[in-house]
């Protein structure tokens, strides 16, 4: 194991994703999407909390309310109070495509929820890249279809959009406009190992994009030009997500899955479905986009 990235805790996870560090609250949130669970790491103390969900949740942003979310569940998106549980639906996702769920997502630099979709039934590239913007318009962005959309992030000055269909083995980029959702000027930004599939990324302060390998075991950052910079090794076949964490944003995590590893693998393996926490060997990350302009979501 990577001397520096340990487990966070005993829990090993079919389907972890989506983490975040909610700097407001002060603790790590991610997602099992197979369980339907939302969990919270509070570094101060160790304990992690877990709340059930009433569908599989893909992916979630922070708003301006500490505690409150919004929720990219498999099929609608709401707001969640994180203090009292109560929950409030605020649209459909791709109701006319019954085989997509909501996948991967994150707040561009201007607040509004840039979010992905999934093809559950194929391979065949029918999802969608979505905005869902602080007055509640829901829009596709005009980029490529999709079968397994990941990878969403933000350069820091939010005019370079991030993004991926994982099967293809490429992260891409464009330029962004996060006032209006356009986009110009799609190209490819990094090609993967084949066989290895870019899941979840992130961007730290000096530009430089994190990527979790599903497959490859390792997180990898590249820099602004493509160029692989540096590597993180993990004892994890499938490495989900990344993120920046803790009061100065120089810790990291790091989910992994799970899922589809045989018992046997498992017994042999026992780190895959890990949550890691270690301090990354270069990089310093960017507060967490919220959802919205100040106001409450």
């Amino acid at each position: 194991m990577t001397d520096s990235f340990k487990p966070l805790s005993a829990q090993r996870q079919a389907h972890a994703e989506g983490v975040i560090w909610d700097d407001l609250v002060g603790v790590v949130r991610w997602t099992d999407i197979a369980s339907s669970h939302l969990y919270a790491y509070d570094p101060a103390t160790g304990v992690v909390d877990e709340r059930k969900m009433p569908a599989r949740l893909c992916c979630f942003a922070l708003t301006h309310e500490p505690g409150v979310l919004l929720l990219a569940l498999e099929k609608q998106l709401a707001r969640y109070d994180t203090r009292d549980g109560t929950m409030v639906v605020l649209g459909d996702i791709e109701a006319d495509l019954p085989g997509t769920r909501a996948n991967d997502g994150r707040c561009d630099r201007g607040g509004n929820f840039i979010f992905g979709t999934l093809n559950e039934r194929g391979p065949e590239q029918v999802a969608s890249f979505w905005r869902y913007t602080f007055d509640g318009q829901l829009s596709r962005l005009a980029l490529p279809k999709a079968a397994i959309t990941n990878s969403i992030c933000f350069s820091p000055d939010g005019e370079t959009m991030y993004f991926t269909d994982s099967p293809t083995a490429r992260i891409m980029a464009c330029d962004y406009d996060a006032a209006t959702g356009e986009v110009d000027r799609i190209r490819g930004f990094a090609d993967l190992t084949p066989g290895v599939e870019p899941d979840g990324s992130t961007v730290d302060a000096d530009g430089f994009l994190w990527n979790a390998e599903w497959g490859g075991s390792r997180v990898v950052r590249y820099a602004p030009d493509g160029r692989v910079d540096t590597t993180i090794a993990l004892p994890a076949r499938q490495p989900s997500c990344v993120s920046f964490a803790g009061p100065a944003l120089d810790r990291m995590v790091v989910t992994s899955c799970h899922l589809g590893l045989d018992e046997t693998v498992r017994g042999n393996e026992p780190f895959n479905g890990a949550i890691f926490i270690g301090t990354p060997p270069a990089g310093r990350g960017l507060p967490e986009a919220r959802f919205g302009h100040g106001a409450r979501a």
